[in-house]
């Protein structure tokens, strides 16, 4: 620990007034020990961490934490507010602010002793300790574990469980827990020490793996096959869940594991004696990738339909958007090169010419073709792979696959990965021999899915949805005037709306969808789509110039890298300003967003490539007009932002040391 702080990079006295001022504070001091490399940058990956979920939690603490390319090593900073910070904890402002930094590929002996400084965070002699010091050195050395604080027990919550864990004969009612967090530094390990030291308390026997950066040990099977009931508090999908099949089960994100660990203890034991057993997926025998978000967690298993069923599509299109990517790019680059006639060349493997440019722009072509020919498995496949795991791979590949054979294209696609998800969900309900276990989840269940699945696709609903698929396309040729505009101004509305979730990856993945078998309808959307998108980061960086006092040094920061994202169709980049002032920042780019879907409609403007912002303007046809509309939005958006954020009430507040102004510090401190 002696490595991760130091006197200096403790602030028992900090002033800022909003989070952002204090991970700013807080940043600097790490760049003045040499342990980030960019601020700005390192504070861009703070406020994304901060997007996906706020980190403050109850008892009075902040975490801001990350991963990022600026780190140079493994570094804590702590930082104590007399007026308190808001992190997003539910009981109020934070006044003990520690910001995490973990290098991209930091070692595990650094994010053990991270994990173990978020469990002491769970004791509330440590936190007192915190607060009563006056020394940062000394603090210092507190946070390192030099010295212990006051009256505290050398062990702690989780050393006493292993202590006092009662003999085989008592029978406790046992728990095994799994807690996971984004990042997998704090709120991982703080959920475990929180849920254990519940357990503790209720006389509960609870022992928790802990799927987070400092490594992943499994609970030994004994453990599982004695425990009466299984709580996962976690924010990304849980690694092999097939472990804990046939036993009770509490699905939660992983704060309620840190805030309501003794209310979620009663509920497995209220499950338990009702005799409730979870529907968990058979086999998964690799890790459920959760982290890039699309797959959810959150205790998505047991959530509203609704939810969950946002969750299987999102986990389905967040693996095809690669191929869209690869593939899109590469056929507008060989259309770039060889004009759109080079998609009627013969095959590159049979004619290839090395010195004529249009042999390079067939194969590029020829290869984008292939890696386009995919997405419909692809999403089928990982669509069903959300629902049930590895056991819904083969029925959902196989599934979408008939989807195109049977012209049923993108909706196919979409009911294929469903059915092939519902089917193996069947499946594994099923009761069966011990002994076919272990066949099961490679054998019999790709087996009897896939032919359920075929069948479907083939013979009941393929021909019904390749019909639909038709008539959409026929309508979507058809579109002109006002109904052409009313389809553009609803998609600018999806795309600006979570910029980068559910609604606006619909929309993005409705516009792909159409460039597997384009038309001039299917190309109309794919323009709309890209420009709407692109002006989110657009209006902020605009905004951000022209009105500069309106906003933070942060946000200022922010806004010049806007410009970037914003140019290149990386809606995410106008996330940050929408997380801290979503009231004003997201009606404001909506309908900036609406206008320019609508005017991208109405001027005809069309799209061969699934990506690349101003980049691919030369594949864009009415490249101008495109150009305008996009510059319309960006005005209408930047304009209601900075109306809207000019017409606020305001507090006065002084200048903090983080180097805002007063007028960045009435800012954060707005209603």
């Amino acid at each position: 620990m002696s490595e991760l702080i130091t006197a200096e990079l403790v602030d028992l006295d900090l002033s800022a007034t909003t989070k952002d001022a204090a991970a700013r504070s807080l940043a600097e001091r790490m760049v003045g020990a040499q342990r980030v490399t960019d601020l700005d940058g390192f504070l861009a990956d703070v406020a994304a961490r901060e997007a996906q979920m706020p980190t403050g939690l109850d008892g009075g603490i902040g975490i801001p934490h990350c991963r990022s390319e600026h780190v140079s090593a493994p570094t804590l900073a702590f930082g104590r507010s007399a007026r308190g910070i808001d992190f997003g904890a539910a009981d109020g402002p934070a006044d003990l602010i520690f910001l995490i930094a973990a290098p991209a590929g930091a070692d595990d002996d650094h994010l053990t002793i991270l994990s173990g400084l978020a469990r002491r965070l769970m004791d509330p002699e440590f936190t007192a300790a915190l607060r009563a010091g006056d020394d940062p050195a000394a603090v210092a050395a507190l946070i390192r574990g030099e010295q212990p604080a006051p009256e505290a027990e050398a062990t702690t919550p989780i050393a006493a469980a292993e202590e006092a864990a009662p003999a085989e004969d008592d029978a406790p009612f046992r728990i095994v827990a799994v807690t996971s967090c984004p990042t997998g530094i704090a709120h991982t390990y703080m959920a475990a020490e929180s849920l254990t030291a519940a357990g503790l308390a209720e006389g509960v026997e609870v022992t928790v793996e802990t799927q987070g950066s400092a490594g992943f040990s499994k609970l030994d099977p004994a453990v599982i096959a004695r425990a009466d009931a299984v709580i996962w508090a976690h924010d990304v999908e849980v690694r092999e869940k097939a472990r804990f099949r046939g036993k009770p089960l509490v699905d939660v994100g992983v704060k309620a594991g840190i805030n309501r660990p003794a209310e979620l203890i009663a509920e497995a034991r209220r499950k338990a004696e009702r005799g409730e057993i979870a529907a968990v997926p058979q086999g998964g025998d690799g890790p459920a990738d959760g982290a890039d978000g699309a797959d959810g967690g959150s205790g998505a298993d047991s959530a509203h339909f609704g939810v969950r069923l946002r969750t299987y599509l999102m986990s389905g299109v967040s693996y095809m958007v690669p191929f869209v990517a690869a593939g899109g790019l590469l056929i507008a680059l060989s259309f770039a090169i060889g004009g759109y006639e080079i998609a009627d060349a013969k095959s590159v493997a049979d004619h290839f010419v090395w010195g004529q440019a249009d042999s390079w722009a067939a194969l590029l072509n020829q290869i984008g073709s292939a890696a386009f020919g995919f997405l419909v498995p692809v999403l089928a496949g990982y669509i069903a792979y959300g629902m049930a795991d590895r056991p819904a791979l083969v029925p959902g590949f196989v599934g979408g696959a008939i989807a195109l054979t049977v012209d049923a294209g993108f909706l196919g696609g979409l009911v294929a990965g469903l059915l092939a998800g519902a089917v193996v969900m069947a499946i594994q309900r099923v009761p069966v021999h011990a002994t076919l276990r272990g066949i099961m989840p490679v054998l019999v269940i790709p087996l009897i899915a896939s032919a359920v699945v075929g069948f479907l696709m083939f013979i009941v609903v393929g021909k019904p949805i390749a019909a639909l698929q038709s008539a959409l396309t026929d309508w979507l040729n058809g579109l002109s005037g006002s109904n052409a505009v009313i389809l553009g101004v609803v998609l600018g509305l999806m795309m600006c709306f979570d910029m980068g979730g559910p609604l606006n990856k619909v929309a993005y993945a409705f516009a792909v969808g159409g460039l597997a078998d384009p038309t001039a309808g299917s190309l109309k959307v794919m323009a709309a789509v890209m420009a709407a998108g692109m002006v989110p980061p657009l209006a902020m960086a605009l905004a951000t110039t022209v009105r500069k006092k309106l906003f933070t040094k942060t946000e200022r920061e922010n806004g010049r890298a806007a410009w970037v994202l914003g140019a290149s169709f990386i809606t995410e980049g106008a996330i940050p300003f929408a997380a801290a002032d979503p009231l004003r920042v997201i009606p404001s780019v909506m309908a900036g967003g609406a206008v320019t879907g609508a005017l991208s409609m109405a001027f005809g403007c069309t799209l061969r490539a699934p990506h690349g912002g101003i980049f691919v303007v030369p594949l864009i046809g009415e490249p101008f007009l495109y150009l305008l509309a996009i510059a319309a939005g960006t005005l209408v958006a930047t304009a209601l932002v900075v109306l809207l954020k000019g017409a606020r009430r305001t507090v006065p507040v002084p200048a903090d040391e983080a180097g805002a102004t007063a007028a960045d510090a009435r800012v954060g401190a707005t209603a």
